[in-house]
């Protein structure tokens, strides 16, 4: 029978990974490591985790190749803890699988405390996926999956799919309708995923077009960033940098000066807005 861990570190940085695994399992986190990515597959064989920290760099390995080989067996979340900070790590850590980055050097109680939102996030997601297929087993219900979703268009695939039965219910079905928004000099279009902007037309990649969506469901309202996280992400465990690089990309498609946004602004502290007046 396998053994459970709630944090499981990989990291060639001994001194830094102990000292670590020391600290969460003294704050009540139970933790283990691994240093090269051949003793973390061998221990993920033998135990289950909720959580895995992922350095880039181990040794003559690396995080990226063991994350995609990791991506194919579990969806546990996955931050990267590297002290690598170029976009490019950021962006090729969140496409391939993981969920967040955190730079080094880090603070061990603020990374604390975002592994326990984490795993609290991760635990009740998997308690309500298990309540949910128990209950479609016993009605004798197919759930939906990704796999069932492949073929349909962007739109389909990202909006239909965001379950906002809430207030915002009105809002998000007018929105929908549209095939062409156009606000400034930018247009977007939701049948293709293309938007023209000041710098000329691109496509929007899957998360840059979903989370555009949202916003224009959303125009003129403060949206958290809690909000964007439980919305849209597929997984619930991202954070403040996943959101934050995927607007500044957003922001370079549609802004005329990303750096001085006119439609996308930050509210500091909360989250962003989209405004516009048409």
């Amino acid at each position: 029978m396998k053994v459970h861990t709630s944090v499981f570190i990989i990291d060639d940085e001994v001194e830094l990974t102990e000292y670590t695994a020391k600290y969460f399992n003294m704050s009540g986190i139970k933790t283990d490591y691994a240093f090269d990515a051949q003793s973390a597959l061998e221990y993920l064989e033998e135990n289950t985790v909720s959580l895995i920290l992922l350095d880039i760099n181990l040794g003559g390995d690396s995080g990226f190749d063991l994350c995609q080989k990791l991506r194919r067996e579990t969806d546990v979340p996955i931050l990267f803890i590297s002290a690598r900070s170029s976009e490019d790590d950021m962006m090729l850590a969140l496409n391939i699988g993981g969920d967040d980055y955190i730079c080094k050097p880090y603070s061990l109680g603020v990374l604390l405390a975002k592994v326990k939102a984490v795993l609290k996030r991760y635990e009740a997601s998997k308690a309500a996926k298990q309540a949910d297929t128990g209950k479609a087993e016993g009605q004798g219900l197919n759930g939906s999956s990704k796999e069932g979703m492949e073929g349909q268009d962007l739109r389909g695939k990202e909006i239909s799919g965001a379950n906002l039965g809430d207030k915002n219910t009105k809002r998000t079905s007018e929105a929908t309708t549209q095939d062409i928004v156009r606000f400034g000099d930018v247009t977007v279009d939701l049948r293709s995923g293309m938007v023209k902007g000041q710098h000329g037309e691109e496509r929007l990649k899957a998360m840059e077009y979903k989370i555009l969506s949202y916003l224009l469901q959303n125009k003129n309202r403060i949206i958290s960033k809690d909000e964007f996280f439980e919305r849209i992400w597929e997984t619930e465990f991202v954070g403040d940098v996943t959101l934050n690089v995927h607007i500044r990309h957003l922001r370079e498609k549609l802004e005329e000066n990303p750096k001085e946004p006119k439609y996308i602004k930050t509210v500091w502290g909360v989250g962003f807005i989209l405004e516009y007046d048409n």
